[in-house]
């Protein structure tokens, strides 16, 4: 079952995700009542919202915030103000960090970044070694991969796809 159909309120509600789920296991963070793994560590500063989760060994520290159905998982960290938001899904040991934004459908996975202001929205995926920072924008159903980078003020946005070892700049 997908996250996003699915409210995330009680233990029982939680136990469709993740069926061997306890209150051993898992905890509501206390700002803002999101679902936090025991193996998760989330700042008592950081939001993590009603809807959203934090699983496996995720961080979230500062004052990130993690809100409507949006999940970090695997070893992920937001942090700093970086907020993840939407259906959005860091996982992996991807890094959100800085005042990013990763919002709507997108993906941050493998061992990517989005830092700085730059943000990752629609239904856009950064993935393996992919770099996303300063004003960068990705959106719509961009993909960014490999070890490819995007920064300054460039937007990548339709269908583009930016891999390898390129490049943007603006």
């Amino acid at each position: 079952m997908d996250i996003k159909d699915t409210l995330l309120r009680t233990l029982s509600d939680l136990k469709v995700i993740f069926p061997d789920a306890t209150s051993t296991t898992w905890h509501q963070h206390s700002n803002g009542g999101g679902w936090v793994q025991n193996t998760s560590f989330v700042a008592s500063a950081a939001f993590v919202g009603p809807e959203a989760l934090v699983s496996g060994n995720a961080r979230v520290c500062g004052n990130a915030r993690v809100t409507g159905n949006a999940w970090v998982s695997g070893n992920a960290w937001a942090y700093d103000n970086a907020k993840v938001s939407g259906n959005a899904v860091i996982c992996g040991v991807a890094t959100v960090s800085g005042d990013a934004l990763v919002f709507g459908n997108a993906h941050v996975s493998g061992n990517a970044w989005v830092a700085g202001k730059a943000w990752v929205g629609g239904d856009a995926v950064v993935c393996g070694k992919a770099r996303v920072y300063g004003n960068a924008c990705v959106s719509d159903n961009a993909l960014v991969c490999g070890v490819a980078w995007v920064s300054g003020d460039a937007v990548v946005s339709g269908s583009a796809m930016v891999s390898g070892s390129a490049e943007i700049t603006e």
